[in-house]
């Protein structure tokens, strides 16, 4: 809490400590729940406004978790409701983001030493990535889990509430679309 002494307000050490385990567990977790936040919403700012909310969210919580895997997955759930709360919103029942959308900086995983052949993965990876984009939300949702978060089916599962053999259906489904898709869009074979 807050103390005055002498007409200031000061924090105490509790609060201090308090603050820095925050910040650490935002430097930890910020861009991980952007991003499964972004591929769901597709709005920068509504992406941003859910992960604010999630990390107040971990705020008023008082329990302290039994491992790390623990919070973390807690973390996802509480980003993922959060944008479910934002899909039942009035506004965005009636729309869909715009499909021109660009993605945020640093969604596109660089690797190789060769220019060009980081050149290509990006725009490889900037093409999966905009197909995935395009997935109805409950196959997004799943392939973004278990590929770019590596998830199993069973966290997944426990993440979304949902059954374990339903999570292997949208991840089925899912990538047949998702394949269908490339090799329509992209011509992938």
């Amino acid at each position: 809490m807050m103390e005055k002494k002498n007409g200031k307000a000061e924090v105490s050490v509790s609060q201090a400590a308090d603050m820095e385990v925050l910040q650490q567990k935002i430097n930890t977790y910020s861009d991980l729940l952007y991003r499964i936040a972004f591929l769901q919403l597709r709005n920068n700012q509504d992406a941003e406004d859910v992960v604010q909310e999630t990390f107040y969210q971990f705020i008023k919580r008082k329990q302290e978790f039994a491992t790390p895997e623990h919070e973390k997955a807690w973390l996802i759930k509480v980003t993922l409701n959060g944008c479910r709360k934002i899909w039942r919103s009035a506004w965005h029942r009636h729309m869909d983001a715009a499909p021109g959308e660009e993605l945020p900086a640093g969604m596109e995983e660089s690797a190789g030493s060769a220019m060009e052949e980081d050149i290509l993965k990006k725009e490889r990876n900037r093409e999966i990535m905009e197909a995935v984009m395009k997935l109805p939300r409950r196959y997004r949702e799943v392939i973004h889990l278990f590929y770019f978060q590596q998830m199993s089916i069973k966290e997944i599962g426990a993440v979304t509430k949902r059954k374990e053999s339903t999570v292997t259906s949208q991840l089925t489904r899912g990538r047949e679309l998702l394949k269908k898709n490339l090799k329509e869009e992209y011509r992938y074979e």
